[in-house]
């Protein structure tokens, strides 16, 4: 069972501001945003496609990857047209799980935003980087 963990309120308004202003039509309609172990803040939106496309989570991923962020601490997603926080579809918390294995997710209505593990989010799941929950928890605070 999870704990209930501190929201990170800057993280929140700065996926909301994305969504407010770079979300347009049909294309763009989740904004997402993440923080890096050392403070840093990326941001990202989806490019929904009739086929499918990545949501904005998975791009959040590559744009991180762009900009040398490979630690992600916490993420949350951000609908367009004021929905609010939205919390990962499946294939989203699997991938994010995979790849941060002890990532921190904002979820709730806007009166009771909480902040659970992505663990928390896909119980009993197969973790293909199970080998990383160790190196993270013997990895020292702060920045690498």
């Amino acid at each position: 069972m999870s704990t209930r963990q501190q929201v990170d309120h800057e993280l929140v308004r700065a996926a909301a501001e994305v969504a407010a202003t770079r979300c347009r039509g049909d294309r763009h309609t989740m904004a997402a945003a993440a923080r890096a172990r050392d403070g840093r803040i990326v941001t990202s939106v989806n490019a929904y496609h009739f086929t499918g496309g990545p949501c904005a989570e998975l791009v959040l991923i590559g744009s991180a990857a762009a900009q040398g962020v490979y630690d992600l601490e916490t993420v949350v997603a951000v609908g367009d047209r004021g929905r609010g926080v939205v919390p990962p579809c499946g294939r989203c918390r699997q991938v994010l799980l995979d790849y941060f294995p002890a990532l921190k997710v904002i979820v709730g209505a806007r009166d009771d935003l909480r902040t659970v593990t992505v663990a928390d989010l896909l119980p009993d799941s197969y973790v293909w980087a199970d080998h990383q929950l160790d190196a993270e928890k013997s990895a020292p605070l702060g920045p690498s």
